[in-house]
């Protein structure tokens, strides 16, 4: 299994560690995302959920196991929660606060990342690998480049991507106001 889903799983370990930070550095806007989805949230618990996020992701890129893989498929199964209730509740938040900005909104593709990122570590999990680093060949080259194409590509279409919709472009143009003029 591992030879299958090394590249996706190790894309969103990275993830995780690429989203944590910068809500450890700012947590307020998934403290936003998180009070508009109807739910309880503060600095302090974003921040410790945040730096839990880093260390976990952290440490499936540098040792994957059935540990580290079940806690990557258990945050990811968070964030598809998150992103199902909001989508449940008809509700369309200006940002899910994954990664810092409060200009990413949630989106039916960061719910399906989500879920796949959330299977891929669950599979992971099943079926671990053994000494994953301790041979690295060309094969274990290719599949960490695989895993940072990968990772980029996910992040390009949970934050790059929902920017780019005619709703968000209009949403970010701010009206422009006549000019008043008198004559004299």
């Amino acid at each position: 299994m591992w030879d299958l889903a090394a590249g996706p799983f190790l894309a969103a370990a990275g993830l995780l560690v690429v989203a944590g930070v910068p809500k450890i550095v700012d947590p307020l806007p998934l403290v936003r995302a998180l009070r508009a989805a109807g739910m309880p949230a503060g600095r302090l618990l974003v921040r410790a959920f945040a730096v839990a996020e880093v260390g976990v992701g952290g440490w499936a890129l540098t040792a994957p196991g059935r540990l580290s893989a079940a806690l990557v498929a258990a945050a990811y199964l968070v964030f598809t929660a998150f992103v199902a209730r909001v989508h449940g509740r008809g509700g369309v938040l200006g940002s899910c606060g994954c990664f810092g900005k409060p200009d990413t909104p949630a989106t039916r593709s960061h719910l399906a990342l989500t879920a796949v990122a959330a299977l891929t570590a669950l599979a992971v999990a099943v079926d671990a690998p053994v000494g994953v680093w301790s041979d690295v060949d060309t094969a274990g080259l290719t599949t960490a480049g695989l895993a940072v194409v990968i990772g980029f590509l996910a992040w390009q279409v949970m934050a790059v991507l929902p920017t780019t919709s005619p709703v968000a472009i209009r949403s970010s143009v701010a009206p422009t106001r006549p000019s008043s003029t008198t004559k004299d």
